[in-house]
């Protein structure tokens, strides 16, 4: 069984992947460095040389390989994965999709404090990255409320999260 983690950079889809990966005995996908270790460049240096539209078509066609190998995998994927092309709709029928949904503000606590620079909000103010994670939120929340599963305010805690997957789980 795929499960897709989806939701806002920050949101916790690799922090809390990892562990449920482990948890359930699944292999672990993060699609972002998937594409970097594909293409042998950051994601920064494809949004900064190739652009955005270029990222997501490679973003699809690694999502869509993903989809293909199929087995036992927790995907993490990129906070905009869901929101182009027909990748949801992909998502939610080759397996279970969860959306990790947080508030703004937290969103802007978790990258201020983050070590990764992400390319869509680097050299943001805290100001301005809550006017744009608030934006950009709001026109992806349309793709992400199509997820299987909603999980608000998502802790830390895997098991909490085993217990709400349960249900979608096969075997």
């Amino acid at each position: 069984m795929l499960i897709f983690l989806i939701g806002f950079m920050g949101s916790g889809k690799t922090t809390l992947g990892r562990p449920l990966a482990t948890r359930l005995g699944y292999r672990f996908v993060d699609l972002d460095r998937e594409i970097e270790q594909g293409e042998g460049r950051t994601i920064g240096e494809i949004f900064s040389t190739d652009g955005e539209a270029a990222f997501r078509a490679l973003e699809g066609a690694y999502l869509q390989r993903v989809i293909e190998q199929g087995g036992d995998a927790v995907v993490s994927t990129g906070g905009g994965t869901p929101c182009f092309g027909e990748h949801m709709a992909e998502m939610n029928r080759s397996g279970v999709t969860v959306y990790l949904k947080l508030a703004p503000a937290v969103l802007v606590n978790r990258l201020l404090s983050a070590h990764l620079q992400r390319p869509l909000v680097a050299g943001k103010s805290p100001e301005e990255l809550l006017v744009y994670i608030t934006e950009t939120l709001a026109e992806r929340e349309v793709y992400y409320r199509r997820a299987n599963v909603v999980v608000a305010d998502p802790s830390r805690d895997v098991r909490r999260l085993v217990e709400i997957l349960n249900p979608h789980l096969v075997g």
